[in-house]
């Protein structure tokens, strides 16, 4: 496939570089309409007449699934078949930008109450008790207010989820997007890393490497320590201001999103020095689960024979700290697993399948939980295997 460098330098294939190169980009009215049918099917089954959809504080992908708006401060949507959505949005502000964005929902200030907007235009509607679902963060007051009027709505969240785990052609478009702008950011940092640095100047290397590009911060985890002397096996949620030094490991996870479409890569670094004896083991063995588990993934795996595939991890000594692997791409979605030494919370019964997005990630660490390594990434998941997305190398880089 021909690629395409705009002048900003950033190099994507030409149909991905039309869609980033949009003031505010769009989804095909033929990608809509499938959405749309999508939940009017969600709505039949659960014998439902309309759907509320709602979000806070950038957290609820069904407002931009259904609307296109990236949730600010809050958003309530009102869905019913064969009308136009009613998307009430705080703060009054944000009200311009999103109608522009939602087309051709019809959006309106949400006033003092998103919920009691929300709640008129179903009396509008003639909705009848018992009759509506919810899928997004309601919270207890939005929720005691709806059940007040039309009785206690469904929860179809779970629904929802599973709608979301098999990406359509468009969708995935603008997560490659997301993943170069991901990789762009852990290129950054392998690429800066030096002695000296504290770990909020590596945080603004990456950021640098995206945010010019209309990325934005979906997660930067970064860590060091010193191999001889380890004490840090993950890396933190939230950067500290110690300086890396030559013979530390510096461990990231980073995910950057284009329009809520995020990448996810993970990596390890060590700094001005070969890796020591055990930092060696711990990549070896990560290097080894991860293709250990793309090897079982394809349409119809069992996310069992995936938590297999990983005991060569707890063959070599080790455990992980974090999830084996997860979906992603629309939210942290199912399966989400474990080892056998760190189990799973749910092992669904239920195989893999073509069109999902997930993350591998053996983030494999030592019993005592003081050294660790980060090494995987986001793949798609085909009928007869996986597909990188990605394009940062692998391996434990020498910085």
């Amino acid at each position: 496939m021909s690629e395409h460098s705009g002048r900003d330098g950033f190099v994507l294939p030409p149909h991905l570089r039309a869609i980033h190169e949009a003031d505010y980009p769009r989804f095909s009215d033929a990608e809509m309409a499938r959405r749309r049918a999508a939940i009017e099917h969600l709505l039949d089954e659960a014998g439902l007449d309309h759907l509320v959809y709602c979000g806070a504080n950038r957290f609820g992908s069904a407002v931009q699934w259904l609307t296109g708006w990236p949730v600010t401060a809050e958003a309530v949507g009102v869905f019913t078949p064969g009308k136009p959505d009613t998307l009430f949005i705080q703060h009054v502000n944000h009200v311009p930008l999103a109608r522009q964005i939602a087309a051709p929902a019809k959006v309106a200030w949400g006033g003092g109450s998103s919920i009691g907007g929300a709640i008129a235009a179903l009396e509008r509607r003639a909705a009848r008790d018992g009759r509506i679902g919810v899928v997004g963060p309601m919270t207890f007051e939005q929720h005691d207010k709806l059940a007040a009027r039309f009785g206690a709505p469904e929860n179809l969240n779970r629904r929802y989820t599973r709608l979301r785990q098999i990406k359509s052609a468009e969708e995935l478009d603008w997560l490659r997007i997301g993943a170069a702008l991901t990789d762009r950011g852990m290129l950054a940092l392998r690429d800066g890393l030096r002695p000296g640095l504290s770990e909020r100047a590596l945080a603004d290397l990456v950021e640098r490497a995206y945010v010019p590009l209309g990325g934005s911060t979906v997660i930067h985890f970064i860590g060091a320590t010193a191999m001889a002397n380890s004490s840090l096996a993950v890396p933190p949620q939230f950067v500290g201001n110690r300086n890396v030094e030559r013979g530390d490991a510096v461990v990231a996870e980073i995910a950057a999103a284009f329009w809520e479409h995020p990448g996810q890569v993970l990596r390890s670094f060590a700094v001005d020095a070969e890796p020591t004896a055990l930092y060696r083991e711990l990549h070896a063995v990560a290097d080894a689960a991860f293709d250990a588990v793309a090897a079982v993934l394809k349409d119809g795996a069992m996310p069992r024979a995936v938590i297999d595939a990983a005991d060569v991890i707890e063959q070599a000594g080790f455990t992980i700290i974090d999830d084996l692997l997860h979906g992603y791409g629309g939210g942290y979605l199912p399966p989400i697993l474990g080892s056998r030494s760190r189990p799973s919370a749910h092992i669904p019964d239920e195989p893999f399948r073509a069109g999902m997005t997930v993350v591998i990630q053996p983030n494999v660490v030592t019993r005592d939980v003081m050294a660790g390594v980060q090494t995987g990434e986001m793949v798609l998941i085909t009928a007869t295997g996986i597909e990188r997305i990605h394009g940062v190398p692998r391996g434990f880089a020498r910085v």
